[in-house]
């Protein structure tokens, strides 16, 4: 018997595996071409079921007399199905759903609504088919256009113009639209074009006669109101159309916002089970003021961490949180001062102080200054009741401010020291300190006779240590607080623990944005930092004309003090002898106020002039 070659064994292995492999990639390659083929084949077919849908359901709407070629909850009404009640079709086991939606066009031929040029709008009609694939939910449109024998369309009717802009004035685009008839059966949705407009013609005439709303993921909600016995002058009640007239209705939503309330007592300790009221600035109702925003809330652990209330997802809006009615607890302070101003797409905090010990009455004293608003910590305080047995109260406004009114001092210093205050980190571009008439403001230097345009200049202050990392930012302001037409200053804070890390930001915690409003809150991503610097950016369009800074004041809280405020305890009722009180801070004129008259819990502002 002939002894096998060890050789040749071995390449016939090998070869078999190369045929395993070989064969392997056949039948990959074979799947392959088959899913591939499978998938076309299914395309093609959805395509002409698609088409003969098509060619059916729009020679539906070409057999329909003109008048009768609308919606029924739209406008132009009319007997086509809309997305509430579609046509529904069944082919090859897929279930498909047939609507229409139906807009009059204005064709700018014979001039436009807008201009004031064609009070018939309603030229002829666009009508969209939809086709819905239940199993894939993909849906594909059909446009047709159908033209009136006449020369015009409907005319006993109007034209709505809606616009939906954000908080600063910019248009919101594909905001969903809602027009709602209140009692003619109209029911659209549309979507707000770029322009964050949306133009409706052909609705029936009426007063007071459709809601509108307008929202987008994410973002807040505003509408229209109808007027009721408890809401009789709506700010924008429900809009009136008038037949050959365009009424304008502008709408405002922007990214939401969070706002976190904390109750704490004197020393910065939760405070849980506190009953707090909630009511935001904007109205939706006068006379009486009917606010948009209005609820009353609990502090945690119930709902919420302890001693917090969490709103998440709230509009953007100036609110002022307070003690329900009856409440065991004394409001002694607040950061920021009363209110706090939630700005789009940002997370705010504000502190209520708390005490459980105060009597009955008690006067909370916030100061501020008379320009900025900003709170003024330092403030003496001397309160004192006249009569037959005269008493004196004293105390100090509590948070800080670190100010700077004279940059005099020059560059090149990293850290702010109070033994030279008139110093600075560094200036790009150009930069002037004006120290030839006296008031060290820095201004933009001139080249020539002439201001640079369209170039930035920046000014970044000295690192400010507020002596701990617990420290709360609460608002920044500046001096002056307006400027000259066609110039810009504004500002961008930084923070850290480190004294090295300096990324500037604006009021929403980014880049992208810059303090322009002085009084401003400064966003809670600087808290907890012990460094602070601001850098200042100046600007103008005109060659004559250049932004001026005179002083900026950054306010914080540094452990467990209300900004500008001080509370009194203790003390007695007036009984018809009045208290006054005296206010005073170097650099500032003493204010005094007179006929004070105490009885219960009661709260003053006092401005303070420099």
């Amino acid at each position: 018997m002939p002894v096998r070659n060890k050789k040749n064994f071995g390449f016939t292995l090998i070869e078999l595996l190369v045929t395993i492999g070989v064969f392997s990639m056949l039948v990959v390659a074979f799947i392959s071409v088959a899913a591939a083929l499978s998938r076309s084949v299914k395309a093609a077919r959805e395509k002409t079921v698609l088409s003969s849908l098509a060619s059916q359901y729009l020679e539906i709407v070409r057999n329909l007399p003109y008048s009768q070629v609308g919606t029924v909850h739209g406008v132009p009404a009319g007997s086509l199905p809309d997305f509430a009640a579609p046509y529904v079709a069944t082919i090859n086991g897929t279930t498909y759903q047939i609507y229409y939606e139906v807009t009059w066009v204005d064709d700018p031929a014979d001039g436009t609504a807008l201009a004031g040029t064609d009070s018939v709008p309603t030229d002829y009609k666009q009508v969209k088919m939809d086709i819905l694939n239940t199993t894939t939910s993909q849906v594909t449109n059909f446009v047709t256009t159908v033209v009136p024998q006449g020369l015009e369309g409907a005319n006993n009717s109007g034209t709505l113009w809606i616009k939906v802009l954000n908080a600063v004035g910019q248009p919101v685009p594909d905001a969903q639209i809602s027009i709602v008839g209140v009692s003619n059966g109209v029911n659209l949705m549309a979507k707000s074009d770029s322009t964050g407009q949306w133009i409706q013609y052909g609705l029936p005439p009426g007063v007071n006669a459709y809601h509108i709303a307008a929202a987008k993921a994410g973002y807040s909600t505003d509408q229209t109101y109808p007027i009721t016995a408890l809401n009789p002058n709506p700010v924008n009640p429900d809009v009136t159309i008038n037949v050959g007239q365009v009424t304008q209705d502008t709408f405002a939503i922007d990214l939401l916002s969070n706002l976190s309330i904390r109750t704490v007592d004197q020393y910065c300790n939760a405070i849980s089970g506190v009953p707090v009221n909630v009511v935001g600035a904007k109205l939706i109702g006068t006379s009486p003021n009917i606010p948009k925003f209005s609820q009353m809330f609990t502090s945690g652990p119930a709902a919420y961490p302890p001693g917090q209330i969490n709103l998440n997802n709230i509009e953007w809006d100036t609110y002022t949180p307070s003690l329900a009615s009856g409440s065991i607890y004394t409001l002694v302070g607040t950061s920021p001062v009363q209110d706090i101003n939630v700005l789009p797409n940002t997370s705010e905090t504000f502190t209520m102080y708390l005490s459980t010990t105060s009597t009955t009455n008690t006067l909370l004293v916030i100061v501020k200054d008379a320009s900025s608003g900003a709170p003024l910590e330092g403030v003496s305080l001397e309160l004192i009741k006249g009569g037959s047995l005269p008493q004196d109260y004293f105390g100090t406004s509590g948070g800080s401010v670190w100010a700077q009114t004279d940059w005099s001092g020059g560059s090149g210093f990293a850290d702010w020291n109070p033994a030279l205050p008139s110093t600075y980190y560094a200036a790009v571009g150009n930069i002037y300190v004006n120290t030839s008439n006296g008031s060290n403001d820095v201004e933009l230097a001139k080249v020539g006779n002439r201001y640079p345009t369209n170039a930035t200049s920046t000014l970044e202050s000295s690192a400010f240590d507020s002596g701990s990392s617990s420290t709360q930012y609460t608002t920044l302001s500046w001096q002056p607080t307006s400027q000259a037409p066609n110039t810009f200053l504004g500002f961008q804070l930084a923070s850290n623990n480190d004294d090295l890390t300096w990324n500037y930001v604006g009021p929403d915690g980014t880049a992208n944005t810059y303090y322009t409003v002085p009084g401003t809150n400064i966003n809670p991503v600087h808290n907890n930092n012990r460094y602070v610097r601001y850098k200042a950016y100046f600007e103008t369009a005109d060659n004559q004309k250049t932004p001026v800074l005179s002083s900026v004041l950054v306010n914080f809280v540094s452990g467990c003090f209300a900004p500008g405020q001080f509370f009194f305890d203790n003390l007695t009722p007036s009984s018809g002898n009045a208290y006054s009180i005296t206010a005073s801070l170097p650099g500032y004129q003493t204010q005094t106020i007179n006929g004070i008259m105490i009885g219960g819990q009661q709260t003053i502002e006092i401005l303070l002039s420099p």
